[in-house]
């Protein structure tokens, strides 16, 4: 039983090794992950570019909020 438990870390190293080998060799799932990760930057330029517009205004705004709240508690 010992013995079991104890070739457990070995067999999934190797699984995972061959699997990582494999994925390597692997050039038709490339360009799904080159998709993926370009997405994912334009997705963040965006919401930079977005919050970089906005954050004046919200700046603004907030202070607004923050005197008009003083106001009423005076």
């Amino acid at each position: 039983m010992l013995q079991k438990i104890s070739e457990v870390p070995l067999k999934a190293y190797i699984a995972i090794s061959g699997f990582v080998r494999s994925f390597r060799k692997d050039e038709r799932g490339l360009s799904g992950v080159v998709v993926a990760v370009l997405l994912i930057l334009v997705a963040v330029l965006a919401i930079v570019l977005i919050w970089g517009a906005l954050s004046g205004w919200l700046g603004e705004l907030w202070e607004d909020i923050k005197g008009t709240a003083k106001d009423e508690l005076q």
